[in-house]
């Protein structure tokens, strides 16, 4: 029993390096975009690998416990729970590195207004804050504030539900910038989407500690 406190220790640090480094992913993205820095969004695209890597070890760690060890109980949900975690995490680093790959081959070509207009700024700042949260919230095993993140992603849904109308606004006075434009559009769905993942990772947390399924209820 000893071991298996051990490895689910370890299991738990690797996962909350995983979303640090996706949250670090977040970030640089953002500074990048501001700055048009191109070498610091090549940088994310790049460290992208890192992210890949880090859900492939916890994939490997869970599957040696659940094989080694058949654990129960709370601990059997938080192997569970983990797995999915670093899927959503992975899927949150794919949208980062499409971020990063758009700031590479448009980002000279963005300007801060059309960028304003959608409030991208905005919706990775709100990202951040999720995250920094949900890892305060797997540190500490709170759900409570695993279920508080979920006000935060109303925000992006708002800026999301908008998105059209600022879409069709900016294409009808910019009519030789709609592939921007629309890229632009694109983004904010995606940034919305990762507001979603992290709203299952919350769910995930309340599993473990709490045995509840959140998933499908609404509130």
């Amino acid at each position: 029993m000893v071991t298996l406190d051990i490895e689910l220790g370890s299991l738990k640090e690797n996962l909350l390096e995983m979303l640090d480094l996706v949250k670090s992913q977040l970030a640089k993205s953002k500074k990048a975009l501001e700055q048009v820095d191109i070498p610091l969004a090549q940088e994310v695209v790049e460290r992208e690998k890192r992210v890949n890597a880090l859900e492939l070890l916890i994939d490997k760690d869970c599957e040696n416990i659940l094989a080694l060890h058949n654990p129960v109980a709370t601990d059997l949900r938080f192997v569970l729970s983990t797995i999915k975690i670093a899927g959503d995490l992975e899927s949150i680093g794919d949208i980062t590195k499409a971020l990063a790959r758009f700031i590479e081959k448009s980002g000279k070509k963005a300007s801060r207004t059309f960028v304003d207009k959608f409030q991208i700024h905005s919706m990775i700042e709100i990202c951040i804050s999720m995250l920094t949260d949900m890892g305060e919230a797997i540190q500490k095993e709170d759900t409570h504030l695993a279920q508080k993140i979920a006000k935060k992603d109303s925000a992006l849904n708002e800026i999301n539900k908008n998105a059209p109308g600022v879409t069709s606004e900016l294409i009808k006075a910019n009519t030789d910038k709609i592939e921007l434009i629309l890229k632009l559009f694109t983004i904010t769905r995606k940034l919305e989407r990762v507001g979603d993942f992290i709203k299952n990772i919350g769910a995930e947390v309340v599993f473990h500690i709490e045995a509840k399924v959140l998933k499908h209820k609404k509130g």
